[in-house]
């Protein structure tokens, strides 16, 4: 009986000492806010996906659409009127001046 008591005791006390430890976790880990779920590596994010799309580009003299990837690692090019639409950089290509783009959405188009 006194084994048991004692027990008792030094559960309760372990419970403290964690508590004082382990302080309160402030933030919801399933549902992040989508700004910081963003900003965070692909890597990491909750579920995880690429920071990379294809993106539709719009020619500023021709007014024709190209396809192209936003990271892309070459020039590219208007087939009808040959003007630079973006360069190459470290990551996200540059677009030229007056060049417009949207990204492509998943399956469609």
């Amino acid at each position: 009986l006194l084994l048991v008591g004692s027990f008792r005791n030094f559960r309760i006390s372990v419970y403290i000492v964690v508590q004082s430890i382990m302080p309160l976790i402030e933030k919801d880990l399933l549902y992040r806010d989508p700004e910081v779920e963003k900003r965070s590596h692909k890597k990491k994010r909750l579920i995880q996906f690429p920071n990379s799309y294809f993106m539709d580009v719009k020619c500023s003299e021709c007014f024709n659409i190209t396809t192209c990837f936003s990271h892309a690692q070459t020039v590219v090019i208007c087939a009808s009127c040959q003007k630079v639409l973006c360069t190459p950089t470290g990551g996200i290509c540059n677009l030229s001046a007056g060049c417009s783009f949207r990204p492509k959405t998943n399956g469609s188009e």
